[in-house]
């Protein structure tokens, strides 16, 4: 899952926001320079990437992108799902996406300080150009795969996936659906 699953999982714990956020900008020991919250939001945030990892709706949603994307097509599937979230949202959450986005923002932004620099330097950028709030458009997921696309070592073809999407729009959505429910229950063990 990439960012708004992330944040959305994390529910009302400002602990657990933050290290979702950071997690991936925390390896190894470094874990430990955290307090005990936002120590447990990192341990979450890679708890649900290896749930997610390894889930067979999943699987069958990188399958249909390996042949073109390769190793890429997992990275695009997260992207894929947070596109499907945003645009289902009022099925999630009673909040509006737009409300949900500042307020998350706007908690970040209060504990940057905590961030490592390239953590502080995403949540800039998120802020700055609502990209919670953009994952619901085409245009907004197709910029954020775009930028994935500059920054990957290897050719990605990233940028074009939207199309790969909407191609296969019923399948995905069934496939994200189906998953983000079990996906839900297993975050909440975290609370």
């Amino acid at each position: 899952m990439n960012h708004l699953a992330h944040l959305y999982l994390s529910q009302t714990d400002l602990d657990l926001l933050v290290g979702n956020f950071i997690a991936d900008q925390v390896k190894g020991k470094a874990l430990k320079n955290y307090s005990e919250g936002v120590q447990k939001g990192i341990e979450m945030h890679r708890a649900i990437d290896t749930f997610t990892d390894q889930h067979p709706l999943v699987l069958q949603s990188k399958q249909r992108l390996y042949a073109k994307h390769h190793k890429y097509a997992a990275v695009i599937v997260d992207m894929f799902f947070d596109h499907l979230l945003a645009k289902n949202w009022t099925d999630y959450s009673p909040l509006k996406l737009e409300l949900f986005s500042k307020n998350v923002y706007r908690l970040l932004n209060a504990r940057q300080a905590e961030m490592p620099e390239r953590s502080q330097r995403i949540l800039f950028y998120m802020s700055k150009g609502d990209w919670l709030t953009n994952y619901r458009e085409k245009k907004g997921i197709e910029r954020a795969l775009q930028g994935l696309a500059s920054r990957a070592k290897f050719e990605s073809k990233m940028g074009e996936s939207v199309a790969d999407l909407y191609k296969d729009w019923d399948a995905y959505e069934a496939e994200f659906k189906a998953f983000f429910k079990e996906l839900y229950e297993f975050s909440m063990q975290w609370k």
